[in-house]
């Protein structure tokens, strides 16, 4: 599994590590009209899902309004950011952030999708800090677990790997 810290402590992940190559898991979480979302939803798109712990924390609303900004500008992706924030907090905060070109999805119900993708901190039932690129076929082809749930992830990196995706 990857080794990540949350505040420089050592924190467990609960699920199963995804690798570049990987078919990507399937999952359900919640839309803000609490409608269910899977993978397959998707199908035919490259997907970029972006990971955060909570959208009412400085880093992760950072990394949801690069993402919602980049998203204006990549053809054929879907981005996705997850984390376990209930979707009515998603809703407001995606409101009040002018958030449109992301889709906000939450795993409070199951975490279903922390448990595929390996991302569930187990000590503060969190997801960690992560980027996933999809290709059309459902394949992984980027992947990062940041290592400080704290810090930013690779912006470039994670849209690059969305770009060369196919």
């Amino acid at each position: 599994m990857a080794q990540v810290t949350f505040k420089g402590q050592p924190v467990t992940l609960v699920g199963n590590e995804v690798k570049v190559g990987d078919k990507a898991p399937d999952f359900k979480v919640l839309a803000n009209d609490l409608s269910e979302v899977t993978l397959a939803d998707t199908k035919g798109h490259v997907r970029l899902i972006s990971v955060v712990p909570s959208l009412d924390t400085g880093v992760c609303d950072a990394q949801t309004r690069r993402f919602n900004e980049e998203a204006a500008k990549l053809d054929n992706v879907k981005v996705l950011t997850i984390s376990v924030d209930l979707p009515f907090a998603q809703k407001r905060w995606c409101g009040a952030a002018g958030v449109e070109n992301v889709q906000v999805l939450s795993d409070h119900r199951d975490v279903s999708f922390g448990q595929a993708y390996g991302v569930l901190i187990k000590e503060l039932r969190l997801l960690a800090r992560a980027v996933f690129v999809i290709d059309s076929n459902d394949i992984v082809t980027y992947v990062e677990y940041v290592p400080e749930v704290t810090n930013h992830p690779n912006y470039e990196a994670a849209i690059e790997a969305a770009k060369a995706a196919k």
